[in-house]
This record gives C-alpha cells, structure tokens and sequence, in this order.
C-alpha cells in the first residue's frame, strides 16, 4: 500500500485578523522583468541567502509574484523617474490531492520603506491571490528568531504548525505557518 502525505490541517481561527490599508502612494501589481534588479537589490540587503537572479526570473508570470511600487520613497532604485520597487512577495499553488496549497515563498520591503505597512499589503494581496487561483490552505517558513516577520504572519491569520530543525544554511530551525483560506476570507469579510 502506498502511503501519500497527508494534507495540512487547518488551524482555527480564535482570533481577529489585522486588514491592512496600503499607503495612498504606494501601488501594488505583477512583477515585470524591468522590477527584477530592484527585487534583488531588497533581497540582497534583506536576507543572509539572498535569492539569485534566476530564482526570481522563474516566477515572472505567476500571479503570486508581486511589487509594491512607490515614487516617493529615498533610497530605492527607481523603475522609472516615476516610481521604485520598494518590495515583493512571491508565491505559488500547488495542487495536493484535492486540495490546493499556497506557498508564500519569499517577501521582503527595502529598509527605506519599512514600518507603513506595505509587507502586510503585500502579503494579504498575494493571500487573496492565491485564494482565487485555488489555495485553500497557505503555508510560508520563517526563521524562529525572525520576531518581525512572525508578527506580521500572526496578525494577519497565520499559525504555527511545525518547527524544522536546522532549516536553512546556518543550522537555524524554520517554523511552519499555515492559514486556512476560507477562515480568513470569513475574517476579512467581518471587516
């Protein structure tokens, strides 16, 4: 007898969900390849394995890939004279016996754009994103000592499902954060 891995259980909701307001000057849309050295420039300075180039070049296409432009913000490299790719989130669903999975694979927001609320836009636009291409379940990975971003994903709906030892590439473990799609949608539409 074959045994398939069982699907992520979801976690449920005992909590509110925070809903956040993108700042007026900040516009959320697909990445295009003309976003790709900025979302590297962020990635390189925001993570100690930053992704390649080619890892992101991958993603150009898929609805869960996406910039948060801004044409305000010091600091960022301009796309154009009129606006900067201040940061990203990328994602993906994959099926899994009858039930869709999420990815949230990698976000990030330049230094200069930090604290007005566009990791938290950019993450709930990728969720409802994925949502409408089918997951029903969304999982990330986070490194445990990461309290920022374990903030952010527990605000906006996400739960701890698991630790993986020795994760990434120092020997750091990874926690495992899921969150159930329909649950959220209910929370969001309380609002």
């Amino acid at each position: 007898m074959i045994r398939r891995p069982r699907p992520f259980a979801p976690v449920a909701r005992t909590r509110p969900v925070a809903v956040p307001t993108t700042p007026a000057d900040v516009t959320i849309r697909d990445a295009e390849r003309s976003d790709l050295e900025s979302v590297v420039d962020i990635e390189r300075a925001a993570f100690d394995q930053p992704w390649p180039y080619t890892a992101f070049e991958r993603f150009l296409g898929e609805s869960g890939f996406l910039v948060a432009v801004d044409g305000d913000s010091p600091g960022c490299r301009p796309r154009t004279d009129a606006d900067a790719v201040v940061g990203y989130v990328v994602g993906d669903v994959t099926p899994n016996f009858g039930r869709d999975i999420g990815h949230v694979k990698d976000l990030a927001v330049a230094d200069a754009a930090r604290r007005r609320g566009i990791g938290r836009s950019l993450l709930v636009q990728s969720l409802a994103t994925l949502a409408v291409d089918g997951a029903e379940v969304v999982k990330l990975e986070v490194r445990e000592n990461n309290d920022p971003a374990r903030t952010l994903y527990r605000d906006v709906g996400f739960d701890v499902a698991r630790r993986v030892p020795r994760y990434y590439r120092d020997g750091e473990d990874a926690l495992v954060m899921l969150l159930d799609v329909a649950a959220w949608r209910g929370s969001e539409a309380e609002r």
